[in-house]
């Protein structure tokens, strides 16, 4: 079998799981290999994303790692066996690779949760906001860049209006809703949007205002992607080089504090939708 050269991120969490059995079971690649019949180059190659594995093998694997979390093993699996192409396959070699792994992410998540302070969530944006927010970029982006960002976030809103829609639940400091991207008509009309989208049952917008008196998260955006099972959760944030995947336990553990604080600070959802639709009248 032929050796990934670009594993995704999801092929990439796959292998970094499997590591992680094999570590807590104490046991080196030599006997995970032996127990395959097979070298422990190949058992590298896995566990760094650049060779799949089937079930049959990989339930192999965690019996002998003695794992008896069975939910887990099934959703190993199911990555695994996944020889799904979505939609971002379009992009692959056209864009960044971690705009395609994103949507991979949301498009495979339980549930999504995402705090923003300075800008509208993605998949909440309208088209002429974020073509201003991509034309806003530095280095400047050709105009036919701009139109195939654009393009790929408006196609990340599947994930909310498809018939099985991901539950949403966004919080979204008032900085963002007043910062002006784009003209007066555009950031009424994400405004309203917003408003709009709030009102769908499976997304739930809530809104942190300036008077709020002791908040001091204003430094934590992110996305927060719930997997099939809790340790294949992901946390997504802006990095200097693009979007940084974060995937320790430790730091989910603390990612799902971080975001129970700031929604215990946001205002309902119903009041968070009267403060939307006010700003947006006074546009």
């Amino acid at each position: 079998m032929a050796l990934r050269r670009d594993p995704t991120a999801r092929q990439l969490r796959l292998a970094v799981e499997l590591r992680r059995l094999r570590d807590a079971a104490g046991l080196p690649a030599r006997e995970a290999a032996a127990l395959l019949g097979v070298s422990p180059a190949q058992i590298s190659q896995i566990e760094a994303g650049l060779a799949g594995v089937s079930e049959k093998r990989l339930r192999r694997l965690a019996g002998h790692y003695v794992c008896t979390d069975e939910a887990l093993i099934r959703s190993l699996v199911a990555m695994a066996t996944d020889r799904t192409r979505g939609w971002w396959e379009q992009y692959r070699g056209v864009l960044p690779t971690p705009f395609l792994d994103l949507a991979e992410l949301e498009h495979h998540a339980v549930s999504l949760r995402e705090v923003q302070f300075l800008y509208i969530p993605g998949p909440l944006q309208t088209e002429d906001y974020a073509r201003a927010v991509y034309s806003y970029r530095v280095p400047e982006l050709p105009r036919e860049e701009v139109e195939l960002r654009v393009r790929h976030r408006m196609q990340r809103k599947v994930i909310l209006e498809r018939p099985d829609p991901t539950p949403y639940r966004a919080v979204i400091h008032e900085a963002a809703l007043r910062v002006m991207v784009g003209n007066r008509a555009a950031a009424r009309a994400q405004l309203t949007r917003l408003a709009e989208l709030s009102e769908e049952e499976h997304i739930r917008v809530r809104v942190i205002p300036f008077e709020l008196e002791g908040f001091a998260g204003a430094g934590s955006a992110m996305t927060y992607a719930e997997g099939a099972v809790p340790r294949l959760d992901t946390v997504v944030r802006d990095a200097p080089h693009g979007a940084a995947f974060i995937d320790s336990e430790a730091q989910l553990s603390a990612f799902r504090t971080l975001f129970r604080k700031v929604e215990a600070a946001s205002i309902d959802p119903e009041h968070s939708r009267d403060f939307v639709h006010k700003l947006a009248k006074g546009l």
